[in-house]
């Protein structure tokens, strides 16, 4: 089971990323957990080996700057829960990471206490 556990204080995850126009294909990602960070950012080289394609690019504010990467729609897979989210196709030095909407999309959240995941209080108002 792909699943989140905690090393020296950072949740460190194994997760499955799907082609979502043929779903036979996929990848196994190793990353981080950033509630940071609002997308899931997979490497580039992961993403075209399973054929996905970017829908477009766009920039976001990191390392003190701005950064433009290609951003692409898959389903994520972590601990028995699968979603849809926004992806990021990173570049060589850029860290996989599970963003927020990735956490949000399968019901989970960060546990601060054990720093593992669990499954998320939802509130539907």
């Amino acid at each position: 089971m792909l699943s989140g556990v905690c090393y020296l204080g950072v949740v460190k995850v194994f997760f499955r990323v799907y082609n979502p126009r043929d779903v036979s294909k996929f990848v196994d990602v190793e990353g981080v957990v950033d509630i940071g960070a609002v997308y899931t950012v997979v490497p580039k080289k992961l993403l075209e080996d399973i054929g996905m394609r970017p829908v477009e690019r766009r920039r976001f504010r990191a390392f003190g700057g701005f950064v433009e990467r290609d951003v692409g729609v898959a389903e994520v897979e972590l601990m028995g829960r699968r979603g849809g989210i926004t992806v990021i196709f990173g570049e060589e030095d850029d860290l996989a990471v599970l963003g927020v909407t990735a956490l949000e999309a399968l019901g989970l959240e960060v546990d601060p206490i054990k720093n593992t995941l669990r499954e998320a209080e939802l509130l539907m108002l």
